[in-house]
C-alpha cells in the first residue's frame, strides 16, 4: 500500500492504530476496542509485552537524560505517540529548565493530544508531520525557528522505524536528519527485532495494510540506521540491557541504540 493508504484515519473505527495499541499496552485510556483486541492477542502469546512497553519507554527517557547531561538543550521526538508522563520535556527540563522540545507525529488525533496536553509551556511545540517526509519536518523546524540546527539536538525515534517499510527508505530518512544536525547531536532508536519469537511475529502479521503494519529487522539492519554516528556502549542491543543487568528477556525483542554525531 502507499504511505497515504496507511495514514491513520481519525474517524475510521475499523483499523488498528499503532499509537493506540501502544497506549493500551502502557495502561492508557486513549484506545479503541480493535486496538485492545490486537493488544490482547499479543499479550495472550507473550504476557510480558506490557513490561516490554515500559522497558522501551524507559530506554527513550534514559536517552533524553543522557543527552541532557551531555549538554544538549534541544530535543526532537519523532513519532511521539499519545502523551504519557513523564514526557520528554519533563525529563529534559529536570536537568536543563530551558530545554526546547518539539513533538512530531503524523496521526491527527495524536497531534491533537500532544498540542492540548504538552505544548503549553514556552519552548514546547507539537507538530503534525510524517517522518517519511523528513524535508517537510525540517522545513517546519527552520521556518518556525523551533530548533537551531547549528546547535546539537537529540533526536528520538522510539518504536517508529519498524512502521516504515523498506520501500519507504528508512535509512534515507535518518540520513536526511543526520546531514542537517550539528556535530555532538544524539540519535536514539528502538526497533522491533526479527529475533522475536515466531508466535509474536505471526500476531503482528495481522496488522498488514493498516497504519500499524510493521517490518521488524535484524540487529545488523538496525545498526545501519546509525551510519555517520558513533554508537555508544552497549551498542544496538535489547532495550533491557540499557537499563539494568537483571531485567528479564522477552519474547518480543525490542532493540535499542544511541549514537552521537562526531
Amino acid at each position: 500500500m502507499s504511505e497515504n493508504d496507511r495514514m491513520p484515519q481519525p474517524f475510521s473505527f475499523g483499523d488498528f492504530n499503532s499509537a493506540r495499541v501502544y497506549d493500551y499496552l502502557l495502561g492508557g485510556k486513549d484506545n479503541r476496542e480493535i486496538d485492545r483486541d490486537l493488544g490482547d492477542q499479543m499479550l495472550c502469546r507473550a504476557p510480558e509485552l506490557r513490561t516490554l512497553a515500559w522497558f522501551t519507554r524507559s530506554f527513550g527517557l534514559k536517552a533524553v537524560e543522557m543527552a541532557a547531561e551531555a549538554g544538549i538543550r534541544q530535543f526532537l521526538d519523532l513519532g511521539s505517540g499519545i502523551p504519557s508522563s513523564p514526557n520528554v520535556h519533563e525529563v529534559a527540563r529536570k536537568i536543563e529548565p530551558s530545554a526546547r522540545v518539539v513533538y512530531v507525529d503524523y496521526d491527527p488525533v495524536v497531534h491533537a493530544h500532544c498540542d492540548a496536553l504538552l505544548a503549553k509551556p514556552e519552548g514546547i511545540t507539537a507538530l503534525l508531520g510524517d517522518v517519511r517526509r523528513p524535508g517537510d519536518i525540517l522545513d517546519q523546524l527552520k521556518n518556525r525557528n523551533l530548533i537551531d540546527l547549528d546547535e546539537p539536538v537529540a533526536i528520538t525515534l522510539i518504536s517508529v522505524l519498524h512502521y516504515v517499510m523498506d520501500d519507504e527508505h528508512p535509512a534515507e530518512i535518518i540520513a536526511a536528519f543526520r546531514d542537517q544536525i550539528a556535530p555532538g547531536s544524539y540519535l536514539a532508536i528502538t526497533h522491533g527485532s526479527l529475533d522475536s519469537t515466531p508466535e509474536i511475529l505471526q500476531v503482528l502479521a495481522s496488522t498488514h495494510d493498516t497504519s500499524a503494519q510493521v517490518s521488524f529487522r535484524s540487529t545488523a539492519q538496525t545498526e545501519t540506521f546509525f551510519a555517520g554516528f558513533e554508537l555508544l556502549e552497549p551498542g544496538v542491543v535489547p532495550v533491557q540491557q540499557w537499563l539494568r543487568p537483571d531485567l528479564p528477556e522477552t519474547r518480543m525483542v525490542m532493540l535499542g541504540g544511541i549514537g552521537r554525531k562526531p
